[in-house]
């Protein structure tokens, strides 16, 4: 009997609500038997899940799990294994046995010649690469993906176009940044997409203070704040900038509240407040809290 068709799970994933996917991802695996391959690539998924929400002990157990059906699979879940195991480690930041994992992704996924993978690999790997490595690697990301015939790795470009974009931001080239940023917002726009575009947006208004262009950064950031608040929604780091921009304008005064909404929003993220406690708690201190 042949197993069901397996749908296409990373058109499923919710990276902002990774408990939800995971779920989601429960519900499809039990659809299949646990010696087929979609079940494998589905539990890499949900190990992804679970890192997202800071389950790093947990992700690991289920990609064990992953790991002991590997020799008797296909070699596609084995790059999806390689993939998975090596977020897990560089979100816990074990930065120098996720760079290994990444490099075995990218190589297998070449000799399958699975362009969506190599991709996927070579941005990871610039994400663990020191600044100058990173810009190269992203840019040979780029390259990858604007020539490939798979349109799945061509949907990489939105997120390339934004990591190249901070790798130029973190070597202090912010004139650079600022236009492959611009290049990021225009391709999110044409696919339509709003919540990336917002990201894409407040990409170039971060770029934008960074070359002390500050009232057209905090003109940015405010027209976030409009959209967000008309959908309903706000964003710790959209009113952090808002802060930051009017606190380079001299407004303390206005500043205050934003930085204080934003140390609200923030604190609840699960991998910003263990990485970044410094961060939190100048917001804690600018927002007179």
């Amino acid at each position: 009997m042949s197993s069901p068709s397996l749908p296409d799970f990373d058109a499923l994933w919710d990276y902002s609500a990774p408990a939800q996917t995971e779920a989601k991802f429960r519900e499809i695996l039990l659809q299949f038997p646990e010696d087929d391959p979609a079940f494998l690539e589905l539990l890499t998924q949900i190990g992804r899940a679970q890192g997202l929400q800071g389950k790093f002990i947990q992700a690991h157990r289920t990609l064990d799990q992953v790991e002991r059906r590997l020799d008797q699979a296909p070699a596609r879940p084995k790059v999806r294994y390689l993939l998975e195991r090596g977020r897990a480690y560089n979100s816990s930041g074990k930065l120098k046995v996720a760079r290994s994992l990444f490099q075995q992704a990218f190589e297998l996924a070449g000799q399958l010649n699975e362009d969506f993978y190599m991709v996927d690999a070579l941005h990871m790997l610039a994400i663990v690469a020191p600044p100058e490595q990173s810009l190269a690697l992203n840019l040979n990301a780029i390259g990858l993906a604007e020539s490939s015939q798979d349109e799945k790795a061509r949907g990489w470009l939105g997120s390339l176009y934004n990591n190249t974009g901070w790798s130029y931001h973190d070597l202090g080239d912010f004139t650079s940044a600022l236009e492959i940023f611009e290049k990021a917002e225009a391709w999110r726009r044409s696919q339509g997409k709003a919540k990336e575009t917002r990201i894409a947006a407040w990409c170039v208004g971060r770029a934008l203070r960074s070359l002390n262009r500050f009232e057209e950064a905090l003109s940015r950031q405010l027209t976030l704040e409009e959209e967000l608040d008309s959908a309903g929604e706000n964003d710790g780091y959209v009113f952090e900038e808002i802060g930051e921009c009017l606190l380079a304008l001299h407004r303390e005064d206005e500043a205050r509240p934003y930085f204080l909404k934003a140390h609200e929003l923030l604190m609840q993220d699960p991998l910003l407040f263990p990485r970044e406690p410094d961060r939190l708690a100048r917001l804690k201190e600018l927002g007179g809290a």
